[in-house]
């Protein structure tokens, strides 16, 4: 990179499960678990421009690959508190006529942090 900089691709989000990891295998035969987490957004982040209601959450789509984050993922239960560090992607893929795509975290490691209330 230009001066020495260094570019890099680096998410870590503490949030709560939005529901159960879901485990499917690919085509490739390869395994991924994939859920959601609800990140609360900062408090500076919420004004919006007036007449505007704030979003004061976001909710992202994470996948594992990796067999340990895969194994932690099937044991989180909705509500539950989570770190997830990974990567931010964008996947593309045809649907109909049309190319669609979405980000998501691709997680690298992936701790509970408190399970939910209850």
């Amino acid at each position: 990179m230009p001066g020495g900089l260094e570019t890099r691709n680096e998410v870590t989000l503490v949030g709560r499960v939005a529901a159960p990891a879901q485990e499917r295998t690919l085509p490739s035969g390869d395994v991924i678990a994939t859920w959601r987490i609800v990140v609360d957004r900062p408090a500076k982040a919420r004004r919006p421009p007036e007449g505007v209601r704030p979003i004061s959450v976001d909710t992202l789509d994470c996948v594992a690959w990796g067999a340990g984050a895969r194994r932690t993922a099937r044991g989180l239960a909705t509500g539950d508190v989570a770190q997830v560090q990974g990567a931010l992607r964008r996947r593309f893929w045809r649907a109909g006529a049309a190319t669609v795509s979405r980000c998501e975290v691709e997680v690298t490691t992936l701790k509970r942090l408190a399970r939910a209330p209850g």
